[in-house]
């Protein structure tokens, strides 16, 4: 996809999107089951969709969440259950349909304190709070966001009692019962989604208040040093893009007397203070060097610029010193710094990365002396070793990340984008160097990487055939002119298949794996030798991938 002409520019007022429509059709639009893109889909995160697209309408709300009350009651979760929303405007008409079906159906709900937005952190940390020491009766949670996700999408997510993102399992069974529910529902039976108005739901005897905000802020001095933060000098900014955090970070400051700056700390759904994404799209990705174009002319008036996405569970850390920190370079510093200044810790607590994030962390990782645990794109394969304390770190390409408490329990199994961008200030009031110069420095020792993916068309057969791909089918030997080490289509750390292919030579790998909601396949590369090399890996990578899932692809899109 070439650059769009608009990228980091902001958008004008007669290109944002028509609020009024977009909730009006939440509403309106009845969804035709025969076209996949209208029926409930849960990827990664949860199902993903638009109102005036008809795939996020309340039909699908109601479907769902009533397909929640079936596996709970399945699977006998008969504990709170904690639901919260961001500041996407699709998300608050959704919250309200959930609650309508949540309290028809007798189900405890916690909601927040005066309706207020909810992080996705906050949500996963007050299920475990909740769960700590308990066998029975166990507490699960919704979050409504499309995390970073332009302002006519909305989303919806299921954490089980687990507190973090549902595996497939789950989320097969709830959308599977979901589109059974909507298919009768949008043919006029009804009777299989229970609900009740909303005026009677707020007001049932199981809806109930809940604090998230306090109890996060009150709890965040035991995964952070705050007396570090207090006692820096560093001049902070903080941006919460217009998300779920922006009520937060003011409680952060007070409680714990930090000198914080906060811009764009308001709720607009229309986010017309974020400059276009690279597509020429509004998209409140911290990581986005054109989504935070903005903020990264601030660099010369703060020591650090941290931002969060909508749900705040991603982050972005622009420093004076280097601008905005790709994220695969902020958690090779988070990694080095954490688990030389954690003593709380268990030696045997080891570093989780996902497959497509940056070789560098695996050299960073080798000397701290931990073990590292690769899986495949997910933050669903992270979720049991923060619970149990045997990941100390993880974190994913796409600035997502969560480590443990100081004492090295558990805090929260989603990702959660405060913490990390709070640590860049524990780093500097520590350390006496910002993130960007402490990267330089793990360059010097470990080499300095390139990176960069690119998105190749491909039809459902091809995707198919590359999620299957087997390495006896790749008979090339070198990739960029060096022989080729390894080939695999399991992650290491923990077998499961990674729905596609990863290929590592001394210097350079790339890995390829179809989208899940595009006609496309994503080439995620490295290289330490440089970008010539880097743009050879990405030329034979797409041979070798072209080769294996015949009929060939030929054009490519790079971003």
């Amino acid at each position: 996809m070439a650059l769009s002409p608009l990228a980091g520019q902001l958008p004008r007022p007669d290109r944002l999107v028509d609020i009024p429509s977009l909730v009006s059709a939440y509403y309106t639009g009845i969804p035709d089951t025969s076209v996949p893109d209208q029926r409930v889909a849960f990827g990664t995160s949860g199902h993903r969709g638009g109102s005036l697209r008809n795939s996020f309408n309340e039909a699908h709300i109601l479907a769902i969440t009533q397909a929640i009350c079936a596996y709970r009651k399945q699977k006998g979760i008969d504990g709170p259950l904690f639901i919260g929303m961001d500041t996407h405007a699709l998300s608050s008409p959704a919250h309200s349909s959930a609650l309508e079906v949540l309290a028809a159906n007798g189900i405890a709900t916690m909601v927040a304190v005066n309706g207020d937005y909810t992080p996705t952190p906050a949500v996963s940390h007050a299920i475990l709070r909740y769960n700590e020491g308990r066998t029975t009766g166990l507490a699960d949670g919704i979050i409504i966001t499309p995390s970073h996700n332009p302002p006519d999408d909305g989303g919806f997510k299921y954490n089980p009692p687990s507190g973090g993102p549902a595996d497939t399992d789950i989320t097969k069974w709830i959308q599977d019962t979901a589109n059974s529910l909507l298919e009768r529902f949008v043919n006029g039976d009804t009777a299989g989604i229970r609900r009740i108005p909303l005026a009677r739901a707020l007001k049932s005897p199981t809806t109930h208040r809940h604090d998230y905000l306090n109890n996060y802020v009150d709890d965040l001095g035991n995964v952070l040093d705050m007396d570090a933060i207090r006692g820096g000098s560093a001049k902070i900014c903080v941006a919460p893009l217009g998300g779920a955090g922006i009520h937060y970070w003011q409680p952060i400051a007070q409680k714990y007397k930090l000198a914080l700056t906060v811009v764009d700390g308001f709720a607009d759904p229309t986010f017309r203070f974020m400059p276009y994404d690279h597509d020429g799209k509004i998209r409140m990705d911290p990581s986005s060097p054109y989504a935070m174009n903005e903020l990264v002319r601030l660099r010369d008036k703060f020591d650090l610029v941290v931002a969060c996405d909508t749900d705040h569970d991603r982050h972005g850390i622009v420093t004076s010193h280097a601008g905005l920190l790709p994220p695969n370079h902020y958690l090779c510093v988070c990694i080095d710094y954490l688990f030389r200044n954690r003593p709380g810790w268990s030696p045997q607590a080891a570093v989780g990365k996902t497959l497509v994030s940056s070789a560098l962390i695996d050299r960073v990782t080798a000397a701290v002396g931990r073990r590292l645990r690769e899986v495949p794109v997910g933050f669903k394969w992270f979720v049991d070793g923060l619970l149990d304390g045997s990941l100390g770190f993880v974190g994913e390409e796409s600035a997502g990340a969560a480590f443990l408490r100081r004492n090295g329990k558990v805090w929260t199994t989603d990702k959660d984008g405060f913490i990390p961008a709070l640590l860049s200030a524990e780093i500097m009031a520590r350390t006496g160097r910002d993130p960007g110069e402490r990267y330089e420095s793990l360059t010097k020792q470990f080499g300095a990487p390139v990176y960069d993916r690119i998105d190749a068309p491909a039809n459902a057969a091809q995707k198919k055939a590359l999620s299957q791909l087997n390495p006896q089918q790749i008979t090339q030997k070198e990739l960029a002119g060096e022989p080729i080490r390894s080939m695999m289509t399991t992650a290491p750390g923990n077998n499961a298949p990674i729905g596609g292919l990863k290929v590592s030579t001394d210097n350079g790998w790339f890995a390829a794996r179809p989208s899940g909601t595009e006609e496309i396949y994503k080439i995620y590369a490295e290289s330490f030798l440089g970008n010539d090399h880097l743009r050879r890996i990405l030329s034979d990578a797409q041979l070798i991938v072209d080769k294996a899932v015949s009929p060939a692809v030929t054009s490519v899109s790079s971003h």
